[in-house]
């Protein structure tokens, strides 16, 4: 257990640094609203540690009545004076903060959310992969709310809580040192307690509590977003039990951060509880042996009132601030974290004219994979040149275009387009010259226009028609009834897959870039769908360098060249007819068992039409 607190203690207190550096980075973009909002609530919250003073003179102004009428009724109206003005202009001086606040935390939580969802837009693939898109959406949100929390935390309320305290400490040391003392020793105590409960006793079930948070939105995501799949096979039920299961852990754990703060607040108001009495106790033996006046007396239990209240409402702060650290701590992680592939600082627009694309001793390996990939690859695919990439799954052939578009950086050699390394292009250039139509199109949830004209966003609606005819997609959106303005839901999924297919195309056919990459694009489509995108393919295709990976070889009989790949090496080129030739060639192996299904197939009918010509 030692163990185990030693190695967790250090994580927390970063995880505070951390996030409060942040905190403060951000306030620096800000530094004029910040002071006046911290000069207003300090200034405001004077008013709060010398109203008891006066409320102490008033008192000592009636005792004074029977003796001297008017010097009690000047005494009286002065401090009643006093008490009158520090409290508007505690009301003033409080709303002026208020109201800076409010430019302040907006300006960073748009700010903060913004530069999130820039990161995320631009980290690696494998990141993308590897992480829940409600999950991160939650780490965001909630970022964002406890960005919003702690902001309030730290100036509206901890900073004049600071300010009552040592105020109020100064000026009854400076009458009574000894009640100075307790207040001091009072407050040094509860505040140690009430940071040591919240970091050491409340954090650490927080944390996990937000853990499970984000992983019951990642998961809801998850469900909702493949919920064809779930319909398809039936699940509703089991997709139920799977989110109770994960529903009952994030209960149990949330209770347990709940159950803690509820203890943390007994504890402290016990502390409370007993500086109440030390400090009543000391103002009436002062009283006693002379030492204080009624009016002291009065004033000694005024402030600490109000002491008690911003001690009170200390611990409450501490406990809120701990909460912000803890959602917040995901959402900071996202700003620390690296974008894995990041333009060089000297990098600069590619310029793609021809389309050449060379591979020169590439080696490539994923992640922590100690066996490569690519072992010192090396092909040129000739500017207009058609290519096809085939072999079996996992030969090499999607990281082969991945690298060409750096969504990975190789880990030797170069990829040159046109004779310039990828890796001293800006990302966005590079990507912006190569039009890609994958297996899978993803639309967005917006318009049919829109999702076209995403490859050129300044496109007239005459070149998004155009586009769309060219990709045989202009019949089938004209029938719909808003034509292009329909909404194609989330992902595309209002559309058929082949319609996906025909409005990704119309987006190449848009984008009108040098470099084409094809990922089967008819591998699951129905044969008038096929034939429709494969006509629109080879419109495509014409006056582009074009990497087609295929998974039916039926679609790489045209082609200038195939590559063959297998583990990582190109194992064979040529021609569709110069490998067939080839005996035991892989090609040629690939080729056969697709044609076997087709050829078993007409033996079959065959058989069926002798049969009835027989009969």
């Amino acid at each position: 257990m030692t163990v185990v607190d030693s190695t967790l203690r250090p994580r927390r207190a970063d995880a505070i640094r951390t996030v409060l550096s942040f905190t403060f980075r951000h306030w620096g973009r800000q530094p004029v609203l910040v002071a006046w909002v911290a000069f207003a609530m300090v200034t405001a919250t004077l008013a709060d540690v010398f109203m008891p003073f006066f409320a102490g003179r008033l008192v000592d102004a009636l005792t004074l009545l029977s003796a001297d009428r008017e010097a009690a009724k000047h005494a009286a109206l002065t401090a009643f004076g006093a008490m009158v003005a520090l409290g508007a202009g505690m009301v003033v001086l409080r709303h002026l903060g208020w109201s800076g606040i409010i430019p302040l935390t907006l300006r960073m939580m748009g700010d903060v959310s913004q530069d999130a969802f820039h990161r995320v837009q631009r980290f690696s693939t494998d990141w993308h992969a590897n992480s829940f898109a409600g999950a991160v959406v939650r780490k965001i949100t909630r970022g964002m709310g406890a960005l919003d929390t702690l902001n309030d935390t730290l100036l509206l309320a901890l900073l004049p809580s600071v300010t009552v305290l040592l105020g109020t400490m100064v000026l009854l040391g400076l009458h009574w040192p000894v009640l100075g003392l307790v207040v001091a020793g009072g407050t040094a105590a509860y505040i140690a307690l009430t940071l040591y409960l919240s970091t050491e006793y409340v954090a650490p079930a927080a944390k996990l509590s937000n853990a499970l948070d984000t992983r019951l939105g990642g998961m809801l995501a998850d469900a909702i977003g493949c919920n064809p799949v779930v319909k398809a096979f039936g699940a509703e039920t089991r997709e139920d039990e799977r989110l109770s299961r994960t529903v009952t852990k994030w209960r149990n754990r949330t209770r347990r951060t709940w159950t803690r703060h509820t203890l943390s607040g007994t504890t402290q108001n016990a502390v409370l509880l007993v500086m109440r009495t030390a400090v009543v106790g000391t103002s009436l033996m002062l009283w006693w042996h002379g030492r204080a006046s009624p009016g002291d007396v009065t004033y000694v239990l005024s402030t600490y009132f109000v002491v008690h209240g911003y001690l009170r409402d200390i611990g409450m702060h501490i406990n809120h601030l701990q909460r912000s650290v803890n959602e917040m701590e995901e959402l900071v992680a996202i700003h620390d974290e690296s974008l894995g592939i990041e333009d060089r600082p000297d990098a600069t627009p590619i310029r793609i004219d021809a389309g050449e694309i060379r591979f020169d001793g590439v080696a490539f390996r994923y992640g922590s994979h100690t066996v490569p990939l690519y072992q010192d690859l090396s092909v040129t695919i000739a500017a207009g040149e058609r290519v096809g990439l085939v072999g079996p799954s996992g030969s090499g052939k999607t990281t082969f275009v991945k690298l060409i578009q750096r969504l990975y950086d190789v880990t030797g050699g170069r990829v040159l387009i046109d004779g310039q390394d990828v890796r001293n292009a800006t990302q966005a250039s590079l990507r912006s010259r190569i039009a890609i139509v994958p297996q899978e199109p993803i639309l967005f949830h917006r318009s049919l226009a829109e999702n076209i004209a995403y490859a050129r966003p300044g496109a007239s609606p005459a070149e998004i028609e155009h586009a769309a005819r060219l990709a045989n997609a202009h019949d089938f959106i004209s029938k719909l009834p808003k034509g292009y303005a329909t909404m194609v839901g989330e992902r595309g999924v209002k559309l058929s897959g082949g319609e996906r297919q025909r409005v990704a195309l119309a987006r190449a056919f848009l984008a009108d870039a040098p470099i084409l990459i094809l990922d089967e694009a008819t591998s699951s489509l129905d044969s008038e769908s096929e034939a429709l995108i494969q006509q629109a393919m080879e419109r495509l295709m014409q006056g582009r360098t074009a990497l087609i990976i295929a998974h039916r070889l039926s679609t790489v009989r045209t082609l200038d060249r195939i590559l063959v790949f297998n583990h990582g090496r190109i194992a064979e080129e040529g021609t569709h007819a110069a490998l067939l030739h080839r005996p035991n060639g892989i090609y040629r192996r690939l080729f056969e068992r697709q044609s076997e299904p087709v050829q078993d197939q007409r033996g079959r009918d065959q058989r069926d039409r002798d049969q009835r010509s027989a009969g």
